[in-house]
């Protein structure tokens, strides 16, 4: 018999060699058959912005063939949010629809088990019943029948975890120029096709779609096992696939699906560069690494501004000169373009350069130096 691959952490997360069981038991010993086929979880603080628009486009998905209610159920949990989020969900209530309210997050840094997120999934799934378990974020619309679609997929695939890269919709200057060139080294970092490898040691997910067998979320801990973690969705990844050969084989599976849902991540620059400084020096472990390189791609792209500098060049140096910058140019635009984004948002990619390595060094520097993070008007220690 082949041994089972050994992998290594992903993004610091400590684990002996062999795979450590952190088992958690589902919450009640209900028949497996008498189930629901699916359980969505809304973790949501304050997206008052957002959620109507989330549900609405997952109770459309309520038919006769795929009954709510019956056939699955939704879940959202309120974490502590001040806006009008709960009352949004309250009055989007029906049969088959529950609304809870998060408890309390423990702010101490020195006794705190969970991020906020980690801890309203990881509550929403100990009052989920389904054989699955789909954690969405309240910023995603889903397109009709994408639930039944997902199910389908996973089963078809036999994977433990299938998870869902969302069209982006972005908005105003800074977001269409940033988002494409982070989204292209995020394809380069984590390409799919080693990610859904079982013998590569290289896992990633996308919590806005998170879609997880139920006895394998608890088999590997859930969310309560990456509880402190920022990053929680590639770190529960990363223990599904190294759980593989224990959940019979079934390992993990991401793709880009624009044909299933899309999400708008940030409605401000605000929001916008918040959320950037708190993921990218744990997306990108190298993260000065790439900063110095995007900061070539400048130098290399600015190549032409030498011949007006120096008038006086031979021509073949200005021929050279123009070879190079055309074929960095042409080597950026290559790049870029694997990010999914419209051609005129990956052509706007480039004047973002000197903001995507600010928030580069900036999240580096918040991780490595200060060791704290913001995100939704909370504060988090950080030891990586």
């Amino acid at each position: 018999m082949a041994d089972t691959p050994k992998f290594s952490p992903i993004l610091g997360l400590p684990i002996a060699d062999e795979p450590v069981s952190v088992s958690v038991p589902a919450p009640e010993a209900e028949d497996d058959a008498a189930r629901p086929e699916l359980s969505v979880i809304i973790p949501a603080r304050n997206e008052e912005l957002n959620l109507e628009a989330c549900l609405a486009s997952l109770l459309a998905q309520d038919d006769d063939f795929f009954k709510l209610g019956k056939d699955w159920e939704l879940i959202v949990i309120d974490d502590a949010s001040t806006d009008r989020t709960r009352a949004i969900a309250n009055s989007l209530q029906r049969e088959g629809m529950t609304v809870i309210e998060a408890p309390p997050l423990e702010l101490r840094a020195t006794q705190r088990a969970f991020t906020g997120k980690t801890q309203a999934c990881w509550v929403g799934a100990q009052q989920a019943h389904g054989r699955w378990l789909l954690f969405t974020d309240a910023d995603t619309i889903h397109e009709p029948g994408d639930l039944v679609r997902a199910l389908h997929e996973a089963k078809k695939h036999s994977v433990a975890l299938l998870s869902y890269s969302p069209q982006q919709i972005v908005t105003g200057l800074a977001q269409r120029a940033l988002m494409p060139l982070v989204f292209s080294e995020l394809v380069s970092v984590y390409p799919p096709k080693e990610v859904n490898d079982p013998g590569k040691k290289l896992a990633a997910a996308n919590g806005q779609f998170l879609l997880v067998a139920r006895k394998a979320y608890f088999a590997a801990g859930g969310h309560r096992a990456v509880g402190l973690s920022v990053l929680e969705d590639v770190d529960l990844a990363w223990n599904i696939k190294r759980n593989g050969a224990r959940n019979g084989g079934r390992y993990i599976r991401l793709r880009y699906a624009p044909d299933a849902l899309s999400t708008r991540m940030y409605r401000t620059l605000g929001e916008m560069m918040e959320g950037w400084e708190k993921n990218l020096a744990l997306l990108f472990p190298h993260a000065l690494m790439l900063a110095a390189w995007r900061t070539l791609d400048i130098a290399l792209l600015l190549l032409p501004v030498l011949i007006f500098i120096l008038p006086f060049m031979v021509w073949w140096k200005d021929v050279i000169l123009w070879l190079l910058w055309l074929r960095n140019l042409i080597r950026f635009y290559s790049r870029v373009r694997r990010s999914n984004f419209g051609w005129l948002d990956c052509l706007l990619s480039v004047f973002a350069l000197p903001l995507f390595i600010y928030l580069l060094v900036r999240s580096w520097m918040n991780h490595k130096l200060f060791h704290q993070i913001a995100w939704k008007g909370r504060e988090y220690r950080t030891g990586r």
